[in-house]
């Protein structure tokens, strides 16, 4: 049996490897800002439809996001509280990149 710490440390090395795709990431960063339909992903994310699936499929396995079908469109957010940090630094990350374009956050 782990010790406390080591599961601690099991469960971030796999939601790390969840997010171990630039795609998965941006994905995550859509679906911090609100709920998003695969459409309004694709708009957002670029790629195929295919591809953004596969992608959904693998967090939605991770515990990452949650799913809810209305009508024919399935619309994805995240599970609250499993990657609310991650949200944070990302957003900073951004702000501090469009900062160093000389641009607004």
């Amino acid at each position: 049996m782990q010790a406390v710490g080591e599961q601690v440390f099991a469960a971030a090395a796999d939601l790390f490897g969840l997010l171990s795709t630039p795609c998965r990431v941006r994905i995550l960063c859509e679906l911090c800002k609100s709920e998003r339909n695969v459409g309004e992903l694709l708009a957002l994310v670029g790629g195929s439809q295919p591809n953004m699936s596969h992608h959904l499929n693998a967090l939605y396995r991770g515990g990452v996001v949650r799913r809810r079908r209305v009508g024919a469109k399935v619309f994805y957010q995240l599970v609250p509280g499993k990657v609310d940090l991650l949200c944070d630094a990302l957003r900073q990350q951004r702000q501090a990149a469009c900062l160093d374009q000389g641009g607004q956050p």
